[in-house]
Parts: C-alpha cells; structure tokens; sequence
C-alpha cells in the first residue's frame, strides 16, 4: 500500500493510502473527495479530469487514443491533463501528486 497526494478545488492536499491495481479515480472518490467518474472508467466522460504534476508525468502510460479524444472535449485542459479512471496505480506511482481539475 501506498499513497496519492490530491489537492482539490480549494487548494486543500490530501493525502490518500492507495491500493495497487485500483484506478486512481477510485481511489480518490472512495476516500469521499469530488470525483464524479459517471462512465465508472470508461474514458467517455471525462468527469474524473486531473492534472498530473510534471515529475510525474514520465512515470505514466501515454495516454490511448480514446482518452485523448476525450480530452479534446473538454474546455479547461492543460499539461498534465489526464483522466483519473485511466491511471492504474501501482507501487512505482507511490506519492504521486494529482490536482482536481475544475467542473465542467
């Protein structure tokens, strides 16, 4: 077991004990922030949008064809923009720091 580090909307850090395998959009919703996640991690939503912090962005899996089309659909992206629902934890993503995107 490990952790994630999320700020949410309000600048507010969390610090969460992630398990290995569980998307990270699940383990920030489990833990009781605002992450809506409505398509359940099927990358057709887009409503679990984070932003990565650039240090970890080398340490995940580019991102698929499908999430970057989901992506292009939403107003408010930027470096590091990614989709919870596709980011896998594991131990080597101990620590990793994502932010809340804001609500589309």
């Amino acid at each position: 077991m490990g952790v994630i580090h999320v700020i949410d909307r309000e600048g507010t850090r969390h610090t969460l004990e992630a398990l290995d395998g569980w998307r990270v959009m699940e383990i920030i919703r489990d833990w009781g922030l605002p992450m809506e996640g409505l398509c359940g991690g099927a990358a057709e939503c887009g409503t679990c949008h984070v932003f990565v912090s650039p240090e970890w962005l080398p340490k995940l899996h580019v991102a698929r064809d499908d999430e970057e089309a989901q992506l292009d659909m939403i107003p408010a992206i930027g470096p590091g923009s990614r989709l919870s629902c596709q980011i896998l934890w594991s131990e080597d993503l101990d620590g990793l720091e994502v932010t809340l995107a804001p609500l589309m």
